[in-house]
C-alpha cells in the first residue's frame, strides 16, 4: 500500500509542504484501518466502558480493572486482546507466535505481570488440507511462544467455517496482574524525560505490517507478503518480561508502549501524543541487528520483543544496568519535548531519492520526520460507508434421522473435543490454574485478592452468519453463562471485532450488526467492554469472513474451586433456562442444510446468569455444563465420563440440537434448591438422572439412543484422529 491521494492532500495542507518519504510511510501506517479504525471508530461508541471497577478503559495498550478483594490492599487485573490474522495466513507459526508476544507486551506496558492467555482460532473446513496446515502451524506457534515465556494458555475456542478458507483468524487475549502502585500508562509525562528502547535489536522484519493488515489478502499473499510478517523470539520475550518487572518494581518507568504496529514510529508517536507532548528521536541511536538500515526501516520495522519507555534522566543508567542484567539491548533514542514529533538520522540513507531528486543535498544529520504528534496519531479522517441490513432467514428445517444427526453433530470438528489443541499448551505453569482447558471457562487463583478469576473467550461464526445482531448478543450471553457455570459473576470484557472488506455494503452491514449486538447484550449484563481490537479487510479471493465478534470475558468467584462439567453419577439432571425454539445458526443446520430463525434469548439474561452462579456454588451441585454449541445432545454427551453416565429424556429431535445460550445442565442432589433459586427467573426442567455405568441413554420422541463412553470419545476425537 501507499498513502492514498486524499490522505496525502490532507497531510500536505497540515504540513504546508510535501511529506518526506519517511513521513508518508508513517502516515500510511498510522492512518491505516489497522491503526486508526477509520471504518469502525464511528460504531464503537455503542459500547459502555465505564463502571466502578474500571481503572483504565479503552485507548491504552490494555485495560485495567479492580478486583473485589478480601484483603486490605487493592488488586488490579489487565485485560487485552489482539488479532494476528493476515500474518497467520502467510506464516502460521510466526504469525500466531508473534500475536502472543504482542498481547503479552501490551500487558507489560501497564506495569502488570502476565498470568493467563486465551486464544480463539477460526479456520476453513477441517477436511481441507490447507485448513489443517494452518491449524497445525498456528497451534504450534502459540504453544511454542506461550510455553517458552511461561504464561499459561488456559482457554479459548476453535471453530471451522467455509468462509475462513482464504483468511483464518487468530485472536489472542491476555490477563495480567498488578497492584495500584505499579500502574503505568502509555501517556508521556514531562518534557526533558528520556525515551529508552529496551529489548531485541531492530531488523527489517515486519516492514509495513500495519498497512498489510489493512487490505484484502491477495491470491499470492503467502509468498509476496512474507516480509510483512514478524519473527518472534520467545526467549528474549521472557527476559523482557522479567526486566520489565524489575524496572516497574524500582519505579523507573514513567510511561511505556509496546512496539507493535508501525514499530518505533507508532509506539513513540502515540506515547507522546497521548500526553499532549512531542519528541525528538535520533533514529541512528537505535540498536540494530542488520547493516545499512535506513531511516524508514528503523522507524517502521515491526521487529519483536521491544519496549519504548519514558525514563527520568537520572534513572537512565539504572535502566541500562537492568537491561544488561537480562542480556537485552538498550538505547537512549531521544527525549520527550513540548513541540513536534521529530526524527533525525545521520547516514547516507537519511533521505531517499524522492526527498532529494537532484542528489545535491549534503549527507549528515537530517530531519526525516517533523509533524504534529496529535495530527499523526488522531488526524486520520473517518470513513462514511454504506451498509445493508442482513436478511432474516426463512424457516426451512431439514428432515433428519435422530441417530444420524447425533453422530454428525457430536462428531463435528466444531463441537468435538479440542484436546489435540490445548494439550500442546502449558496451562498449569505459574501454579494458578484450578479449572483447566476443556471446561466451560478456565479458573485461575488470584490469591492476592482471595478470589478465583474465571476466563471465557470465543465466538460462533454460525450464529453471526445467520443473524449478526442476535448472534453477537448470543456470543456475549454464552460467555457470561460459561463464567456462571463455574460459579463466577461477570466483571468486564474486551472484544476483537473481525470483519471482511467494509467497503462492501453487505459486509459492513453485518459488521455493524455484531457491534450493536455485542454492545447491547454487554450493557444488559452490566459488563463494561473496557478495550479491544478491530480487524477488517479479512477478505480474500474466497470471499469475506463471517462477521466474528470474539469476546474475552472475566468473572470473579469467591472460590478457587468450581463444579466440573462431567457428572458424578449421583444426582438428578436439570435443564435451567428457556429454549428459544429456533435452529438458526445451529451445527445441525451446518451439517444438514436448511434454515431457521435465530432462537429468542432470555428477557432478563442478568437474572439468569446470577441465578446460575449461585446454583454452581451450592454444595448440593455436583456438575454444571452450559448448553450452547450443538445443543443439549452435545452438552449431555460431554458430561459422560468413564464411570458416570446420563439417562435423559428430551421431547423432540430439534430440542436436542437447538442452541439457545443462557441455559445449562445441572447435576444436583437437591433439585428443590435449584428450582427455588430459579423461581421467577427461568424455567427448570428435570430431564433425567446421572448413572454409574458410563453410558449416555437418550429417549427422544419415542426413539432411543445409547452410546458408551468409548463410543462418545471416538466420535469427539476427530481432531486427534485426523491430525496424528
Amino acid at each position: 500500500m501507499s498513502l492514498r491521494d486524499s490522505d496525502r492532500a490532507i497531510v500536505e495542507r497540515e504540513l504546508g509542504r510535501e511529506p518526506t518519504a519517511a513521513e508518508a510511510a508513517l502516515f500510511e501506517n498510522l492512518w491505516s484501518e489497522h491503526c486508526a479504525y477509520r471504518s469502525s471508530r464511528p460504531l464503537l461508541t455503542a459500547f459502555d466502558s465505564e463502571g466502578d471497577q474500571v481503572v483504565v478503559g479503552p485507548g491504552d495498550d490494555a485495560a485495567v480493572v479492580a478486583l473485589p478483594t478480601d484483603g486490605d490492599e487493592d488488586v488490579y487485573v489487565t485485560l487485552g486482546i489482539e488479532s494476528h490474522n493476515h500474518p497467520s495466513y502467510v506464516d502460521p507459526f510466526d504469525g500466531a507466535a508473534t500475536g502472543v508476544g504482542g498481547i503479552v507486551r501490551d500487558t507489560l506496558s501497564m506495569g502488570a505481570y502476565p498470568i493467563a492467555l486465551a486464544d480463539s482460532l477460526y479456520f476453513g473446513p477441517f477436511d481441507r488440507e490447507h485448513s489443517r496446515y494452518l491449524l497445525e502451524g498456528v497451534v504450534e506457534g502459540i504453544s511454542h511462544y506461550g510455553n517458552c515465556i511461561g504464561v499459561p494458555t488456559v482457554g479459548g475456542s476453535v471453530c471451522f467455517h467455509p468462509d475462513y478458507e482464504g483468511n483464518p483468524l487468530v485472536n489472542v487475549a491476555c490477563v495480567g496482574l498488578l497492584t495500584p502502585d505499579r500502574l503505568v500508562t502509555a501517556e508521556a509525562q514531562s518534557p526533558g524525560n528520556k525515551l529508552v528502547l529496551v529489548g531485541n535489536a531492530t531488523g527489517r522484519d515486519g516492514l509495513g505490517g500495519a498497512s498489510f493488515a489493512s487490505e484484502d489478502l491477495s491470491e499470492d499473499a503467502e509468498t509476496e507478503d512474507r516480509p510483512a510478517v514478524q519473527v518472534g523470539d520467545p526467549y528474549a520475550e521472557k527476559l523482557l518480561i522479567e526486566c520489565n518487572e524489575a524496572l516497574v518494581a524500582e519505579g523507573l518507568v514513567l510511561a511505556a508502549r509496546d512496539l507493535g504496529a508501525a514499530g518505533l514510529g507508532g509506539a513513540s508517536s502515540e506515547l507522546v501524543a497521548k500526553g499532549g507532548l512531542g519528541a525528538h528521536i535520533e533514529l541512528d541511536r537505535v540498536h540494530q541487528r542488520e547493516p545499512n538500515m535506513n531511516a524508514l526501516e528503523i522507524l517502521l520495522a515491526e521487529s519483536q520483543e521491544r519496549m519504548c519507555y519514558e525514563v527520568a534522566p537520572e534513572d537512565v543508567e539504572r535502566v541500562r544496568e537492568l537491561a544488561d542484567r537480562y542480556d537485552l539491548g538498550c538505547s537512549v533514542i531521544g527525549e520527550v519535548t513540548d513541540g513536534n514529533y521529530v526524527c533525525t538520522f545521520e547516514g547516507s540513507e537519511a533521505r531517499s531519492a524522492a526527498d532529494d531528486p537532484s542528489g545535491d543535498e549534503p549527507r549528515g544529520r537530517e530531519t526525516v520526520v517533523d509533524v504534529p504528534p496529535a495530527f499523526l496519531a488522531d488526524g486520520a479522517p473517518m470513513n462514511d460507508l454504506d451498509s445493508t441490513t442482513p436478511q432474516t432467514a426463512d424457516v426451512d428445517r431439514p428432515a433428519v434421522d435422530l441417530a444420524e444427526a447425533f453422530e454428525a453433530v457430536v462428531g463435528s470438528p466444531n463441537t468435538a473435543s479440542k484436546r489435540w489443541v490445548y494439550r500442546q499448551y502449558d496451562h498449569e505453569v505459574g501454579n494458578r490454574t484450578s479449572v483447566r482447558p476443556g471446561d466451560d471457562a478456565a479458573l485461575v487463583a488470584v490469591r492476592e485478592a482471595g478470589k478465583g478469576l474465571a476466563i471465557s473467550a470465543g465466538a460462533d461464526p454460525n450464529w453471526t452468519s445467520a443473524a449478526p445482531y442476535d448472534g453477537a448478543r448470543a456470543v456475549a450471553l454464552e460467555n457470561a453463562t460459561n463464567l456462571a457455570a463455574k460459579g463466577a459473576r461477570p466483571l468486564a470484557a474486551v472484544d476483537c471485532l473481525n470483519g471482511g472488506n467494509p467497503e462492501k455494503p453487505d459486509v459492513y452491514g453485518g459488521f455493524r450488526g455484531i457491534v450493536d449486538g455485542l454492545a447491547d447484550m454487554c450493557r444488559t449484563l452490566s459488563v463494561p467492554v473496557v478495550g479491544g481490537n478491530v480487524s477488517l479487510y479479512n477478505d480474500s479471493v474466497s470471499g469475506p469472513i463471517p462477521p466474528t465478534p470474539t469476546l474475552a470475558m472475566v468473572g470473579v468467584s469467591d472460590s478457587y474451586d468450581a463444579p466440573p462439567a462431567r457428572v458424578a453419577g449421583e444426582g438428578t439432571l436439570l435443564v435451567v433456562g428457556a429454549s428459544g425454539t429456533g435452529l438458526g445458526g445451529s451445527e445441525l443446520l451446518a451439517q444438514f442444510g436448511g434454515s431457521d430463525r435465530f432462537p429468542a434469548l432470555p428477557s432478563d439474561p442478568t437474572a439468569v446468569v446470577e441465578a446460575l452462579a449461585d446454583v454452581a456454588a451450592q454444595e448440593s451441585t455436583l456438575a454444571v455444563h452450559d448448553v450452547s454449541h450443538g445443543g443439549l445432545a452435545v452438552t449431555l454427551a460431554e458430561m459422560v465420563g468413564r464411570d458416570a453416565g446420563v439417562d435423559a429424556e428430551i421431547d423432540s429431535t430439534f430440542d436436542c440440537f437447538e442452541e439457545t445460550p443462557g441455559r445449562a445442565v445441572v447435576e444436583t442432589t437437591s433439585p428443590g434448591r435449584v428450582r427455588a433459586r430459579f423461581d421467577g427467573v427461568a424455567p427448570v426442567a428435570e430431564v433425567g438422572e446421572s448413572t454409574s455405568d458410563g453410558t449416555l441413554t437418550l429417549d427422544v420422541d419415542g426413539g432411543r439412543l445409547s452410546y458408551g463412553y468409548e463410543e462418545i470419545r471416538d466420535l469427539r476425537n476427530v481432531l486427534t484422529r485426523e491430525l496424528e
